[in-house]
């Protein structure tokens, strides 16, 4: 299902709700067990409790039923996210002591909620691992758009996908091993197939679909309830980004997306300056602290001005705090910066690292240049080469570029073709699916990104 326009499965919203429940009940029990008088005026200290353990619990990927899919991994980030929220807690109740529920009580509801949470983890891993529970999966098609999409199923934990095989064209290649299922049947098979094996779905994955495409099958299988959709949706939804390989111009034309209401523009232009305007003002010392010591470090120009690409295909001028030499690009031919880059500073590393050196985009923000989140703008010189090598490339400047974005979340710092190409997969879902909530939440994935220095160079 789509929430916040951000696919998210079944599984990852049980579990996420049924863990709300575990922490809440915890410390409720807790907080009754040492008989903490008028319980009911408390219920918000319990809820904000709550609230900390489970923001701390998202911070550490703990939903991403892919990346906390072995019981060690689990064991590890339960612990982490327990004791960040015990670090978070305990500094919130040092400034305010009014907010603790009562003496030692989250102590004590730490204990139940780990033992609670873990228990609960592992039976539904057990649970939800089961055949009958698992959504079975049948591919017509055999070549690269198949076999990545099934990959990419196959590798996931969020979604319960089981690929039951693939359907060929030719008989003699039944058997064959694709990527780790095979080829199971010719499309005659595909009725027979979904009795024996109960399809739910069928993924269509033929890149070339004249005279190929198992009209007559699909059709009952559709009419008998089974669901029939295109390869590039089933990315889509598994990966949150769109598959480029052999995406049709079609596709983006027909697809649902790609459409930005006036009021939708209006609504995002005003959070754009109200973020702008609010995190400029509280970053302003860390910004007079950085740029003093740019300078102390490599004396001046304490900011780095560039001309990138924005909105339309117009250039505009960006500045960040210089966190490169001054003669970083002394043979005039723009560079891509990358992970080790010799190039920068003592003080450039740390302020990349943090994110610092960002921080005078907010100018660009106001001015309208940019907006707070949005695809990252590329220097001219390299969205030439990049549209050259890549399709679908200048559809990414159909909306304003941004401070952060989906793909900066999602996907570490790219300074290649291919990590461009990624990144574009990105960028594409998200102009397909812009929304101001959709802008929210990648904004508060953005301070989890920050906090870990996650994707920074």
């Amino acid at each position: 299902m789509q929430l916040f326009n951000r696919y998210v499965s079944t599984r990852s919203l049980t579990v996420f709700a049924a863990e709300l429940l575990l922490i809440f009940g915890s410390v409720a029990l807790a907080a009754l067990l040492q008989h903490t008088p008028d319980l009911a005026a408390n219920l918000w200290k319990i809820v904000l409790v709550t609230l900390v353990c489970q923001l701390c619990l998202y911070y550490n990927d703990f939903y991403d039923l892919t990346v906390v899919h072995s019981s060690r991994e689990l064991v590890v980030r339960l612990l982490q996210a327990a004791g960040a929220a015990s670090i978070v807690l305990a500094a919130l109740y040092f400034i305010h002591p009014n907010l603790m529920v009562g003496d030692g009580i989250f102590v004590s509801a730490l204990f139940v909620f780990l033992v609670a949470i873990l228990g609960w983890r592992l039976a539904f891993n057990g649970v939800s691992g089961s055949l009958k529970l698992q959504e079975r999966l049948l591919f017509v098609g055999t070549g690269d758009t198949a076999r990545k999409v099934a990959r990419q199923v196959l590798d996931q934990h969020d979604f319960a996908y089981r690929v039951i095989g693939f359907i060929d064209d030719d008989p003699a290649r039944i058997g064959e091993r694709i990527v780790n299922p095979g080829i199971v049947g010719t499309p005659a098979d595909i009725e027979r197939l979904i009795a024996t094996h109960q399809i739910d779905r069928i993924v269509v994955g033929l890149s070339d679909r004249r005279g190929k495409l198992p009209v007559e099958e699909l059709l009952r299988a559709k009419m008998a309830g089974i669901r029939v959709e295109d390869a590039t949706t089933t990315y889509e939804r598994v990966t949150g980004k769109i598959l480029l390989d052999d995406l049709r111009p079609s596709w983006l034309i027909f697809s649902d997306g790609f459409r930005v209401s006036r009021v939708t523009r209006l609504m995002k232009r005003t959070i754009d300056l109200t973020l702008s305007l609010v995190l400029a003002i509280a970053a302003a010392p860390l910004m007079l602290l950085t740029a003093m010591l740019v300078w102390l470090e490599d004396g001046r120009p304490i900011l780095y001005r560039q001309e990138r690409v924005g909105e339309n295909g117009r250039t505009f001028v960006l500045s960040k705090f210089r966190s490169m030499r001054k003669d970083a690009e002394k043979g005039g031919t723009p560079i891509w910066a990358k992970d080790g880059d010799d190039r920068v500073t003592r003080v450039g590393r740390v302020i990349r690292k943090t994110r610092l050196d960002e921080l005078p985009q907010l100018w660009n923000v106001m001015r309208g240049d940019m907006s707070f989140v949005g695809p990252r703008p590329e220097r001219p010189f390299f969205v030439e080469q990049l549209s050259e090598a890549i399709p679908f490339y200048q559809q990414r400047h159909a909306v304003k570029p941004g401070l952060t974005g989906w793909a900066q979340v999602k996907y570490r710092y790219g300074s290649s073709l291919e990590d461009s190409m990624e990144k574009l997969r990105y960028d594409l879902y998200y102009i397909k699916h812009l929304s101001v909530i959709f802008d929210l939440t990648i904004v508060f994935d953005t301070v989890k990104v920050v906090l870990f220095r996650k994707g920074a160079a």
